[in-house]
């Protein structure tokens, strides 16, 4: 079985390492990604509270949601590649550790500047804990039926906290107040890492380094790529603020067109880095050789503008703009979607990975995701919530759990154990930008990024990009899990 190494073949000391208890790594791992997945939204009901709290001036109250989504993305690949490096239970410990002290840091916060700067631990500790909680799930199984069982529980808690963010920060909002948004993970956090520290297990077989791994010679250093994170990091995080700020200002506004173009520089440098002057790349060239890496990514990329954030934020606007609900029923108005998404999730799609192409699965996925969207659009007030919401729920969140799992399967396949990280931070990558891009499209098209009112165009925009992702999806090999 594939087992935590370094590149050189050893294995890093503080890996999580599995034995007799094969669950217990991949529960731990779901429990932290649920947590990651859970703040990117949980803050979203409490910010009226917060800026009547801290006195937050007009347009910094956004800052609370963008300096979590800023740090978060800019160094998902860092922290994908860290544990590659460093061992992935050490860097898992690390990662949750920074994620829980910046909570308690929130939490406590007594000014806009402090709550920001604990946003930003948050952010911080997510990118380094989101990459390793996919590659302990992998690491954990082989390929095959139970890696394919582990990743729909993975692929499931991550829609789970999405809209769980919603209820639970409206409950929490309503009855604790604004600061148990951010406590609330302060409990759940110690207690994973006691869980962490007291996980070793019996150590399991090492496997060979991953192939074409150059190594190192003069002037070219064992560790970390500093050059490669200095400039992925810049150049994630200035296109993240370029979308952002494209949500508020516009596409013309000179910050906007600032921030991306310098994101784009720093990415193409960071691109020359790694092809050119890397002895350990961050982002390993031969991962995107694999066709399986390369075109899955583009898929995620493709449907994290629909199924992460715009979906929910749209979906927000629609249940208290046009159905009238206040924040606490729009939350639970997101539950049907949270069941059908697990239930498919974690009980059907392994079933059919098992007998169908993960091409297949993928493709009609994303079909059925269309026509959910599509329903969705044509969804109005006199519909009430069962046409104008739960309809258009079981549908598009049955295509979104029949696409997530296998899907994640595919950029996950064929990697060798030491690009793991690597890899689980180039997945999470291109699903963060994805649903940034999403987001700051679509409102270009909804009317008014602070009470959009063009529902229609905005769910027929994700509709068409469902269906070009079900066209790309074509180029996927075809495999399936073998039993």
């Amino acid at each position: 079985m594939p087992g935590s190494v370094r590149a050189d073949g050893r294995r890093p000391r503080g890996s999580l390492r599995r034995g007799g208890a094969p669950w217990r790594v991949p529960a731990l791992a779901c429990s932290a990604q649920f947590l990651v997945v859970l703040d990117v939204s949980v803050v979203n009901v409490a910010l009226p509270a917060v800026r009547d709290s801290l006195g937050f001036r007009s347009g910094g109250l956004a800052w609370v949601a963008n300096s979590y989504a800023l740090a978060f993305a800019g160094c998902l690949l860092l922290g994908g590649r860290l544990a590659d490096l460093y061992g992935h239970r050490r860097v898992f410990a690390c990662g949750l550790a920074l994620f829980t002290g910046a909570s308690l840091a929130g939490g406590l916060a007594t000014t806009p500047a402090a709550l920001l700067a604990a946003r930003t631990g948050q952010g911080l500790g997510a990118a380094v804990l989101a990459p390793a909680t996919l590659t302990l799930v992998t690491a954990a199984f082989p390929e095959g039926a139970r890696r394919a069982r582990a990743l729909a529980v993975w692929t499931a808690v991550s829609s789970a906290g999405g809209a769980a963010g919603n209820v639970l920060g409206g409950l929490l909002t309503e009855t604790l107040g604004w600061r148990s948004v951010l406590l609330v993970n302060v409990p759940a956090g110690l207690a994973l890492l006691v869980a962490a520290r007291t996980g070793r297990t019996p150590r399991s077989p090492r496997t060979a380094p991953a192939p074409e791994a150059p190594a190192p010679g003069p002037g070219r250093p064992a560790g970390l790529d500093v050059p490669g994170a200095v400039t992925a990091t810049a150049g994630a995080a200035a296109l993240t603020y370029g979308l952002s700020s494209a949500q508020e200002s516009g596409w013309g506004a000179p910050g906007t067109l600032c921030a991306l173009l310098g994101g784009a520089v720093a990415l193409a440098v960071f691109a020359l880095v790694e092809i050119r002057y890397a002895a350990r790349p961050l982002l390993p060239p031969r991962l995107l050789r694999l066709r399986a890496v390369a075109v899955g990514n583009a898929l995620m990329l493709l449907a994290g503008a629909c199924l992460q954030t715009p979906v929910w934020y749209f979906l927000t606007f629609y249940m208290q703009d046009v159905l009238g609900y206040s924040a606490l029923r729009t939350g639970l108005g997101f539950l049907p979607h949270t069941l059908v998404a697990v239930v498919v999730g974690v009980r059907v799609t392994p079933y059919l990975m098992r007998r169908l192409p993960h091409r297949t699965l993928i493709v009609t996925g994303a079909l059925v995701c269309a026509a959910g969207f599509l329903w969705q659009s044509r969804a109005g007030a006199g519909d009430g919530y069962p046409g104008g919401v739960l309809g258009p729920a079981v549908v598009f969140s049955l295509g979104g759990a029949l696409f997530s799992t296998p899907a994640t399967a595919q950029v996950t396949s064929g990697v060798p154990a030491a690009d793991a990280g690597a890899a689980a931070g180039l997945m999470n990558t291109a699903k963060q930008f994805g649903g940034a891009l999403g987001l700051a499209a679509l409102l270009s098209l909804s009317g008014d990024a602070a009470r959009p009112d063009d529902h229609t165009a905005v769910f027929l925009a994700m509709a068409a990009l469902l269906l070009a992702t079900a066209a790309l999806a074509l180029l996927l090999p075809r495999t399936r899990t073998p039993d």
